[in-house]
């Protein structure tokens, strides 16, 4: 599930998902921040959820996926799009 928040110029995009599906530590990798596993690890919320936050620039596209514990790439079913091998997300 992505939550956002436009500010001036940019956007808070936050990247969110159960705390326990798929288990184990889970980061979101994009064109973001150059496809590199760990930069963006989502952290338990209070809610029962674990997110991430990452500012993107205002009016523009990324791609991006969720890659879990061994080795497990999967995408958002909720993202604005996919284009046959990533999730996308427009800010």
């Amino acid at each position: 599930m992505l939550e956002r928040k436009q500010l001036k110029g940019r956007a808070q995009v936050t990247f969110v998902l159960p705390a326990d599906t798929p288990a184990g530590p889970v980061s979101v990798v994009g064109d973001f921040n150059d496809w590199q596993p760990g930069t963006h690890v989502l952290q338990a919320r209070a809610d029962g959820m674990r997110a991430v936050t990452v500012a993107l620039p205002g009016k523009s596209e990324h791609s991006f996926r969720y890659l879990a514990a061994g080795d497990y790439w999967f995408d958002d079913e909720q993202a604005d799009d996919h284009d046959g091998t990533n999730s996308r997300v427009r800010t």
